[in-house]
Formats: C-alpha cells, structure tokens, sequence
C-alpha cells in the first residue's frame, strides 16, 4: 500500500506550491489529459478537496487549486483523474479513489509527471510528499518509488498510462 494516510506538515516545511510554478505548465500538462485546472480565490475553500485547503480537489474533470495548494497535491488529485475509467471521470465529486491500486497508481504516476513540469522534477516532488506526509511502508517516497512499486508500474502499464 503506498499511502496509508497523509497528515498536515508544520506550518514551516517548504513545499513546493501553485503560486511557485508557472500557472500556465499545469494547464497545459492537466491539458494533455483531457483534464483542466481551476485556480481560485487565495481565500476560498476549494471545490471538491477531500483533505480541505490549501490541497487541490476534483469536480468532474477539473483540479481546483489555490495559489497555495502544493504542486504534489495538484498533481496527485490530477493523477486521479488520469487513472480512473473516464466514465467515472465526470461524475467525481471529492472522493477519487476506488481501489489501493489506483491510490498507488496515483502516486507513482505525479511522481513521473513532476518531471514534465519545469523547475519540479520527481525528485523535489518526492521530498515534498516526504515533507507533506505521505507514509510509506519503506519510510520515503522514494525508496518505495524506487523498490516497492512494481504492482504501480504494472497497472499503469497494463492501462497504457505510463508516459513515455
């Protein structure tokens, strides 16, 4: 199981947020996809987050995010979507996940989708989600990015979702 749960970090740990990526990369990333991204209000609530702000949220084939929101958690709730039947792709509200092995799916697929969004790349990715709280059975992102995520690798490829 790759995320077991996903707890807030301290108010001071750097990650990497919206505000700190060129708005208009997400777009086109979450575009290539057949998805799009909305950015709301600083003081908004953002439609459809599971977690509540600042983490993104899923209405439909739309990521909302605030400038605010951590670039992991953008891509994560994005990957959701990726991975998920695009008949139930439409009717998500909130809750994305269906199964571990999309959750872990997910995960492995913002990590190699960081890499498509300039000054990101999975390895900052990967020490954000550490920092943020993601909980791995090998203690880090990447030692399970790594060496434990071979069924997450399995089940993008046999979909065909694993980017080139």
């Amino acid at each position: 199981m790759a995320t077991a749960e996903i707890t807030d970090p301290p108010a001071a740990t750097p990650v990497l947020r919206v505000r700190d990526i060129a708005f208009v990369d997400a777009c086109t990333l979450l575009d290539t996809h057949g998805l799009r991204i909305a950015l709301v209000a600083d003081d908004a609530d953002i439609p459809g987050s599971y977690w509540g702000a600042p983490e993104a949220g899923l209405v439909g084939a739309c990521v909302y995010v605030r400038g605010d929101t951590p670039v992991h958690s953008m891509l994560h709730e994005a990957c959701h979507l990726i991975v998920m039947p695009p008949d139930r792709r439409l009717a998500v509200h909130t809750d994305a996940s269906d199964s571990i092995d999309e959750e872990d799916a997910a995960c492995y697929l913002q990590i190699l989708l960081a890499d498509r969004l300039p000054g990101v790349g999975r390895h900052r990715l990967m020490r954000d989600m550490d920092a943020w709280g993601y909980s791995f059975r090998l203690g880090s992102t990447r030692a399970w990015f790594e060496r434990d995520a071979e069924n997450a690798c399995a089940w993008l490829s046999e979909r065909g979702l694993l980017p080139d």
